[in-house]
């Protein structure tokens, strides 16, 4: 295979407040953004092969984003870049305890109007792991482009990757949102949800009970992460909670996806099926996905904030 892992998502600017002006006006930082981008630059941090399938608009912001994922390390010929449409932003506020809001300029973004005619299928069929998040599912025609992608990767082989990244001002409703984000979960292999996603995906709040009505569902592995106190993986012998690594906080920014992108790379190297592993398996990708997030976590920004394997291990070694 080419790549380790291929993305199709969302690549947009997250506009996070770094000081006041002397004015006293918030200053925003431009920072490279998407869930599907982060989680790929964590695999690639880590030694990995990636690729990303998406559209930036022909702008500023879209030039940086396609630089960024470039200096990654990340496959780029799968980004189109689009004149006609604004590259997608995000505002984001931080709380004391560093937990996020968003506000997003994307009426419509780049991101939304991929489509499928633009989807770079050789990219799928190259690739071992195919990965999405649930943001491409919330407009025509990304969603179309979504979901051909998916019957792609499903008929090349590739093992189906999902992390739902629910966020509420994106969907019309909650109830659009939860269908949606339910609607392309037979697809997959392998899923990560947050704690905070639980209900919306199964109507389950318990992790436990979450992550058992997804792999009745045919999920082969399910990891639940629970932030500061790691995660919750299962898989058709059970689950466990694993913990999470003590961490200086200062941008929970890519934490999800890092931890994400820390599990596919061990799930590459292993050279298994997701089915073929054990949840002992299972339990220790997940710690080093909690290492990962444990470390991404205490520099600003998801992408520029991905540590080295020598990072991971000196952490794991603690």
């Amino acid at each position: 295979m080419k790549y380790d892992v291929a993305a199709l998502g969302e690549l947009l600017i997250d506009f996070t407040p770094q000081a006041k002006s002397e004015a006293g006006m918030n200053v925003f930082e431009q920072n490279p953004g998407g869930a599907p981008g982060n989680a790929l630059a964590a695999v690639n941090k880590l030694g990995g092969k990636t690729a990303f399938i998406g559209k930036v608009g022909k702008d500023m912001h879209g030039e940086f984003m396609v630089k960024t994922l470039k200096d990654a390390g990340i496959e780029t010929k799968g980004v189109i870049v689009d004149d006609s449409v604004f590259t997608t932003l995000a505002f984001v506020s931080l709380s004391e305890s560093g937990e996020r809001e968003f506000s997003f300029a994307r009426k419509p973004g780049a991101d939304t109007c991929l489509t499928k005619e633009e989807v770079d299928v050789d990219i799928i069929k190259d690739s071992a792991i195919f990965h999405v998040g649930s943001l491409s599912l919330t407009d025509e025609p990304v969603k179309s482009a979504t979901i051909f992608a998916l019957e792609e990767a499903k008929k090349a082989g590739c093992i189906m990757s999902y992390d739902p990244n629910y966020r509420a001002m994106l969907w019309p409703s909650k109830e659009a949102a939860v269908a949606g984000m339910r609607s392309v979960v037979e697809y997959m292999d392998v899923m990560k949800i947050s704690d905070e996603e639980t209900a919306l995906l199964t109507d389950i709040e318990d992790p436990k009970g979450a992550a058992q009505a997804l792999l009745d569902k045919g999920l082969k592995i399910v990891a639940v992460t629970l932030g500061k106190d790691g995660a919750y993986i299962a898989t058709k012998e059970g689950g466990a909670v694993v913990a999470g690594f003590t961490s200086k906080v200062v941008d929970t920014t890519g934490a999800g996806d890092s931890f994400w992108g820390g599990f596919l790379s061990q799930l590459i190297k292993s050279g298994k099926r997701p089915e073929e592993v054990t949840l002992e398996e299972a339990k220790t990708f997940a710690r080093f996905g909690n290492a990962v997030a444990s470390l991404c976590v205490e520099k600003r920004g998801g992408i520029p904030g991905m540590p080295t394997m020598e990072e991971v291990q000196n952490r794991l070694a603690q």
